[in-house]
């Protein structure tokens, strides 16, 4: 797994620090739905990684949140969000990152997040741990959910949706010590395996927004499932993640929404 996570680590720097140079500059905005953006810095990050992972390892395949899926087949799956947090990155928010994640046979064995405003890589291989900038991460103590700082976020399709997690939203803030929304789901993830948050929970992601951090939380010794507490792939639209602590009271109260 070190090559792998090696050649992972140094496609997501080299992403993560271009998108600090292009940060506050004119940059090119599409609208792929009505608050679903998509910029130029995406598109040119993306195709960077892609290059680089393959460059390494041509055989592999590749799932990337705009470039979608390739034909060629592998048990090799590389995992790709170029730049989670666009809209903060449109407005100029420092709050972003890249995310990699490597499947082999349907489990996700390596991940790669990197938050290049703070400088903080965390990474993760599967039996063996996951780290920030090289320390050891372990999961919070948090004992239950009032006593916790919890995190979530709201799809692209919140206006559309009758299931838009705002029920969720306001149960959890009234049950919660605090609840934060800071619109990266990949460093949400991240930031349970680094013990910052306590939780977290979102509907309508996509396997681009967790591979990595769903890895990070489980090797610092986190839980991560479905709303209802059966096991989640990355592949499931909807996450509920945790310490593993305040696990049952979690999912106990998205299930009762």
């Amino acid at each position: 797994m070190t090559t792998y996570l090696d050649a992972a680590i140094d496609a997501a720097t080299m992403a993560g620090d271009y998108q600090i140079t292009r940060l506050g500059t004119e940059v090119n905005v599409e609208y792929k739905g009505a608050i679903n953006l998509v910029t130029e810095v995406d598109k040119a990050c993306e195709k960077m990684i892609i290059e680089r992972l393959l460059k390494e390892f041509p055989h592999h395949s590749i799932l990337a949140e705009e470039g979608g899926e390739t034909k060629q087949k592998s048990d090799y799956k590389w995992i790709i969000d170029p730049l989670d947090g666009t809209t903060n990155y449109a407005h100029g928010y420092p709050l972003f990152c890249v995310s990699i994640g490597l499947e082999y046979g349907g489990e996700i064995v390596a991940g790669v997040v990197y938050d290049p405003n703070r400088k903080e890589l965390f990474t993760a291989e599967l039996g063996s741990g996951s780290f920030v900038n090289g320390k050891k991460m372990q999961v919070s103590k948090a004992p239950n959910v009032g006593k916790s700082m919890l995190s979530t976020g709201f799809a692209y399709n919140i206006r559309e949706k009758v299931d838009n997690n705002l029920d969720h939203f306001r149960k959890m803030i009234l049950q919660a010590q605090a609840v934060r929304r800071d619109g990266v789901a990949a460093i949400d993830l991240c930031y349970v395996a680094a013990g910052r948050y306590d939780g977290f929970w979102e509907l309508d992601l996509f396997a681009w927004d967790v591979a990595a951090g769903g890895l990070m939380i489980h090797e610092a010794g986190g839980k991560v499932t479905r709303f209802d507490g059966t096991p989640a792939t990355v592949y499931d639209r909807q996450i509920a993640a945790s310490n593993g602590l305040i696990h049952d009271e979690l999912v106990g109260l998205l299930v009762g929404v």
